[in-house]
Protein backbone atom coordinates (compact mmCIF):
# COMPACT_ATOMS: atom_id res chain seq x y z
CA UNK A 1 0.00 0.00 0.00
CA UNK A 2 1.55 3.27 -0.54
CA UNK A 3 1.98 6.25 1.61
CA UNK A 4 -1.23 8.01 0.45
CA UNK A 5 -3.54 4.90 0.59
CA UNK A 6 -2.47 4.33 3.88
CA UNK A 7 -2.97 7.99 4.84
CA UNK A 8 -6.42 7.29 3.68
CA UNK A 9 -7.33 4.28 5.52
CA UNK A 10 -5.69 5.96 8.85
CA UNK A 11 -7.87 8.87 8.77
CA UNK A 12 -10.73 6.61 7.53
CA UNK A 13 -10.12 4.64 10.85
CA UNK A 14 -9.09 7.04 13.10
CA UNK A 15 -12.03 9.25 12.46
CA UNK A 16 -15.05 8.49 10.05
CA UNK A 17 -15.34 4.60 11.26
CA UNK A 18 -14.46 5.52 14.85
CA UNK A 19 -17.65 5.52 17.27
CA UNK A 20 -15.63 7.68 20.19
CA UNK A 21 -15.18 11.22 18.11
CA UNK A 22 -16.93 13.46 20.81
CA UNK A 23 -17.76 16.26 18.04
CA UNK A 24 -18.78 14.60 15.21
CA UNK A 25 -22.44 15.38 15.90
CA UNK A 26 -21.65 19.05 14.97
CA UNK A 27 -19.99 18.13 11.49
CA UNK A 28 -23.34 16.01 11.11
CA UNK A 29 -25.25 18.64 11.80
CA UNK A 30 -23.77 21.21 9.55
CA UNK A 31 -23.86 18.37 6.54
CA UNK A 32 -27.51 17.33 7.04
CA UNK A 33 -27.79 21.36 6.47
CA UNK A 34 -26.04 21.56 3.30
CA UNK A 35 -27.98 18.87 1.82
CA UNK A 36 -30.74 21.23 1.64
CA UNK A 37 -28.92 23.32 -0.60
CA UNK A 38 -27.36 20.37 -2.92
CA UNK A 39 -30.76 18.56 -3.08
CA UNK A 40 -32.30 21.94 -5.00
CA UNK A 41 -29.33 21.32 -7.00
CA UNK A 42 -30.16 18.30 -8.25
CA UNK A 43 -32.60 17.32 -10.82
CA UNK A 44 -34.79 14.19 -10.95
CA UNK A 45 -32.95 13.15 -14.35
CA UNK A 46 -29.94 14.05 -13.13
CA UNK A 47 -26.65 11.80 -12.66
CA UNK A 48 -24.42 12.72 -9.73
CA UNK A 49 -21.03 11.78 -8.93
CA UNK A 50 -19.99 12.24 -5.23
CA UNK A 51 -15.90 12.28 -4.14
CA UNK A 52 -15.48 10.44 -1.01
CA UNK A 53 -17.84 9.01 1.05
CA UNK A 54 -17.20 10.47 4.91
CA UNK A 55 -20.16 9.34 7.17
CA UNK A 56 -22.08 8.84 4.19
CA UNK A 57 -24.82 11.46 5.24
CA UNK A 58 -25.28 13.34 1.75
CA UNK A 59 -25.18 9.50 0.17
CA UNK A 60 -28.12 8.92 2.47
CA UNK A 61 -29.84 11.90 1.23
CA UNK A 62 -29.25 13.06 -2.04
CA UNK A 63 -29.19 9.98 -4.06
CA UNK A 64 -33.10 9.23 -3.54
CA UNK A 65 -32.70 12.97 -6.03
CA UNK A 66 -30.94 11.47 -8.98
CA UNK A 67 -31.71 9.21 -11.50
CA UNK A 68 -27.98 7.08 -11.02
CA UNK A 69 -25.96 8.01 -8.55
CA UNK A 70 -21.79 7.07 -8.09
CA UNK A 71 -19.34 7.36 -5.47
CA UNK A 72 -15.48 7.25 -5.82
CA UNK A 73 -14.14 6.35 -2.51
CA UNK A 74 -10.43 5.92 -1.77
CA UNK A 75 -10.18 4.50 1.64
CA UNK A 76 -11.01 0.09 0.98
CA UNK A 77 -12.92 1.03 4.44
CA UNK A 78 -15.27 3.29 3.74
CA UNK A 79 -15.66 1.54 -0.01
CA UNK A 80 -17.18 -1.43 1.94
CA UNK A 81 -18.93 0.06 4.04
CA UNK A 82 -20.66 2.37 0.99
CA UNK A 83 -21.02 -0.94 -0.43
CA UNK A 84 -23.16 -2.45 2.75
CA UNK A 85 -25.11 0.52 3.82
CA UNK A 86 -26.00 1.69 -0.34
CA UNK A 87 -26.40 -1.44 -2.83
CA UNK A 88 -28.18 0.96 -4.73
CA UNK A 89 -25.36 3.36 -5.04
CA UNK A 90 -22.81 2.94 -8.05
CA UNK A 91 -19.40 2.29 -5.92
CA UNK A 92 -16.32 3.04 -7.66
CA UNK A 93 -13.12 2.24 -5.83
CA UNK A 94 -10.22 4.21 -6.92
CA UNK A 95 -8.10 7.63 -5.67
CA UNK A 96 -10.13 10.80 -7.12
CA UNK A 97 -6.74 11.63 -9.09
CA UNK A 98 -6.61 8.04 -10.49
CA UNK A 99 -10.32 7.33 -11.70
CA UNK A 100 -11.41 7.10 -15.45
CA UNK A 101 -14.51 6.67 -16.80
CA UNK A 102 -16.14 6.71 -19.99
CA UNK A 103 -19.08 8.69 -19.43
CA UNK A 104 -19.96 12.21 -18.03
CA UNK A 105 -22.13 13.40 -15.42
CA UNK A 106 -24.55 15.98 -14.72
CA UNK A 107 -23.60 17.01 -11.37
CA UNK A 108 -20.06 16.11 -9.79
CA UNK A 109 -19.81 16.98 -5.83
CA UNK A 110 -16.87 17.69 -4.28
CA UNK A 111 -17.61 18.19 -0.84
CA UNK A 112 -14.41 18.36 1.43
CA UNK A 113 -12.48 17.54 -1.21
CA UNK A 114 -9.90 20.37 -2.26
CA UNK A 115 -8.80 20.74 1.44
CA UNK A 116 -7.34 16.99 1.29
CA UNK A 117 -5.78 16.40 -1.31
CA UNK A 118 -2.36 17.48 -3.32
CA UNK A 119 -3.35 19.31 -6.26
CA UNK A 120 -6.04 20.54 -6.02
CA UNK A 121 -5.91 22.95 -9.07
CA UNK A 122 -4.72 19.69 -10.93
CA UNK A 123 -7.72 17.54 -9.64
CA UNK A 124 -10.23 20.17 -10.56
CA UNK A 125 -9.11 20.00 -14.24
CA UNK A 126 -8.91 15.83 -14.00
CA UNK A 127 -12.58 16.76 -13.20
CA UNK A 128 -13.25 18.03 -16.67
CA UNK A 129 -13.19 14.86 -18.58
CA UNK A 130 -15.96 13.62 -16.04
CA UNK A 131 -18.59 16.73 -17.54
CA UNK A 132 -20.28 17.14 -20.35
CA UNK A 133 -20.81 20.99 -21.62
CA UNK A 134 -24.21 21.41 -19.37
CA UNK A 135 -22.60 19.60 -16.45
CA UNK A 136 -22.12 21.50 -13.06
CA UNK A 137 -19.22 21.40 -10.50
CA UNK A 138 -20.23 21.57 -6.73
CA UNK A 139 -17.83 22.36 -4.58
CA UNK A 140 -17.67 22.96 -0.54
CA UNK A 141 -14.63 23.56 1.53
CA UNK A 142 -13.48 25.17 4.80
CA UNK A 143 -13.01 29.09 5.04
CA UNK A 144 -10.33 30.72 6.52
CA UNK A 145 -12.55 33.80 7.02
CA UNK A 146 -15.23 32.51 9.53
CA UNK A 147 -16.07 34.24 12.23
CA UNK A 148 -14.84 31.57 14.67
CA UNK A 149 -11.08 31.69 12.62
CA UNK A 150 -11.13 35.55 13.26
CA UNK A 151 -11.74 35.48 16.91
CA UNK A 152 -9.09 33.24 17.82
CA UNK A 153 -6.70 35.62 15.46
CA UNK A 154 -7.89 38.19 17.26
CA UNK A 155 -7.21 37.02 20.48
CA UNK A 156 -3.54 35.26 19.80
CA UNK A 157 -4.77 31.34 19.27
CA UNK A 158 -3.60 32.17 15.99
CA UNK A 159 -1.00 33.40 13.65
CA UNK A 160 -2.93 33.78 10.46
CA UNK A 161 -6.58 32.33 9.72
CA UNK A 162 -5.15 30.36 7.36
CA UNK A 163 -3.25 28.07 10.39
CA UNK A 164 -3.80 24.26 10.64
CA UNK A 165 -5.44 22.92 13.84
CA UNK A 166 -4.91 20.25 15.74
CA UNK A 167 -8.20 18.80 14.61
CA UNK A 168 -7.69 19.95 10.75
CA UNK A 169 -4.60 17.41 10.87
CA UNK A 170 -6.44 14.74 12.41
CA UNK A 171 -9.00 14.77 9.52
CA UNK A 172 -6.17 15.04 6.64
CA UNK A 173 -6.86 18.68 5.76
CA UNK A 174 -3.49 20.46 4.22
CA UNK A 175 -5.30 23.79 3.91
CA UNK A 176 -8.46 26.43 4.12
CA UNK A 177 -10.13 28.36 1.56
CA UNK A 178 -11.39 31.75 1.22
CA UNK A 179 -13.91 32.65 -1.68
CA UNK A 180 -11.35 34.17 -3.30
CA UNK A 181 -9.02 31.78 -3.16
CA UNK A 182 -11.19 29.10 -4.43
CA UNK A 183 -12.90 31.09 -7.15
CA UNK A 184 -8.67 31.94 -7.93
CA UNK A 185 -8.11 28.33 -8.48
CA UNK A 186 -11.05 27.52 -10.12
CA UNK A 187 -10.03 30.29 -12.87
CA UNK A 188 -6.88 28.66 -13.06
CA UNK A 189 -8.53 25.18 -13.58
CA UNK A 190 -10.53 26.72 -16.36
CA UNK A 191 -14.34 27.46 -14.51
CA UNK A 192 -17.00 29.97 -14.38
CA UNK A 193 -18.57 30.53 -11.13
CA UNK A 194 -21.96 30.57 -11.20
CA UNK A 195 -23.34 31.15 -7.76
CA UNK A 196 -21.58 30.86 -3.96
CA UNK A 197 -23.69 29.90 -0.58
CA UNK A 198 -21.88 30.17 2.98
CA UNK A 199 -22.97 27.37 5.71
CA UNK A 200 -22.53 27.28 9.43
CA UNK A 201 -22.41 30.62 11.79
CA UNK A 202 -19.41 29.04 14.37
CA UNK A 203 -18.05 31.54 16.86
CA UNK A 204 -16.12 28.92 18.17
CA UNK A 205 -14.14 25.68 18.03
CA UNK A 206 -15.74 22.26 18.10
CA UNK A 207 -14.55 21.62 21.17
CA UNK A 208 -16.28 24.70 22.77
CA UNK A 209 -19.43 23.65 21.44
CA UNK A 210 -19.57 20.00 22.99
CA UNK A 211 -22.78 21.16 25.06
CA UNK A 212 -24.78 23.00 22.32
CA UNK A 213 -27.88 22.02 21.67
CA UNK A 214 -29.31 20.37 18.75
CA UNK A 215 -31.65 23.52 18.64
CA UNK A 216 -28.67 26.01 18.98
CA UNK A 217 -27.04 23.59 16.08
CA UNK A 218 -30.04 24.43 13.83
CA UNK A 219 -30.22 27.81 14.18
CA UNK A 220 -26.65 28.02 13.63
CA UNK A 221 -26.83 26.81 10.40
CA UNK A 222 -30.30 28.18 9.38
CA UNK A 223 -29.16 31.88 9.87
CA UNK A 224 -26.64 31.14 7.17
CA UNK A 225 -28.65 32.66 4.55
CA UNK A 226 -28.77 35.88 6.74
CA UNK A 227 -24.83 36.45 7.22
CA UNK A 228 -22.28 37.10 4.57
CA UNK A 229 -20.98 33.63 2.72
CA UNK A 230 -17.48 35.12 2.99
CA UNK A 231 -17.93 34.90 7.21
CA UNK A 232 -19.51 31.41 7.03
CA UNK A 233 -17.49 28.10 8.78
CA UNK A 234 -17.56 26.57 5.05
CA UNK A 235 -18.26 27.99 1.63
CA UNK A 236 -20.08 26.59 -1.63
CA UNK A 237 -19.78 27.24 -4.99
CA UNK A 238 -21.58 26.03 -8.56
CA UNK A 239 -19.24 26.40 -11.46
CA UNK A 240 -19.43 25.12 -14.75
CA UNK A 241 -16.50 24.76 -17.82
CA UNK A 242 -15.70 27.82 -19.24
CA UNK A 243 -16.79 28.01 -22.39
Amino acid sequence: MDVLSQELENIAGNYHLNADINDKFIEDACQHYCCEWLSGLIQPNDSVLELGFGEGLTVATLKKKASDYTVIEGSYQLYETMREMHPDVQAEYSLFENFETQRSYDKILALHVLEHVNNPIELTQHFKQWMHAGSELIIIVPNRNSLHRKLALEMGLIATTDELSDRDKVVGHQRVYSLATLRADLEVAGFDVLSEHGFFLKLFPNSMMLEFSDEMLLALNTISSKIPVNLMANVGVRAKIKT
